[in-house]
């Protein structure tokens, strides 16, 4: 009880626990009303800080919100760019690459192969078919012979 009296002395509250036992009861039915009203008034303004400072977080926390938004944003379009460059140099450089060139280079191999192993292989296929055509053999066969023989032939 000293320690609000001293608190309501602090603030300019007379309390009805501070006033002379000889002021009448209205007096100090008085007095703690004005404190009463006092506190109340307190109260309110207490509440209304709180208030405020919870509507400067609210805008605060949406400012950073808004801030980090923006952020990200930023850096995914950075990084669409970033892909979209490097898609565009890849597929650039794979349009610029002729398909029937390749084709074309690849087709110019296989015939050069093609020439080098027919001249390779050429002088000896001539041989062989020379070879095989001119050795005929002059023997008759035992089937050949029994045809002949029978008359078959």
């Amino acid at each position: 009880s000293s320690a609000s009296s001293c608190a309501c002395r602090s603030i300019g509250v007379v309390s009805a626990d501070t006033l002379p036992p000889t002021t009448s009861r209205s007096a100090r039915a008085m007095a703690a009303a004005g404190q009463s009203q006092e506190l109340i008034k307190q109260l309110l303004q207490a509440e209304k800080e709180a208030e405020e400072i919870i509507a400067t977080a609210k805008r605060n926390r949406l400012a950073k919100l808004k801030q980090a938004k923006d952020r990200a944003e930023d850096d995914l379009k950075t990084f669409r760019e970033e892909q979209e460059k490097k898609f565009q140099k890849e597929s650039g450089s794979k349009a610029a690459i002729d398909p029937a060139a390749e084709l074309k280079g690849a087709t110019q191999r296989e015939i050069d192969s093609v020439k080098r192993d027919y001249d390779v292989n050429k002088d000896k296929t001539v041989s062989y078919i020379i070879g095989r055509v001119l050795d005929v053999p002059t023997d008759l066969s035992d089937t050949q012979k029994q045809a002949l023989s029978s008359g078959a032939v």
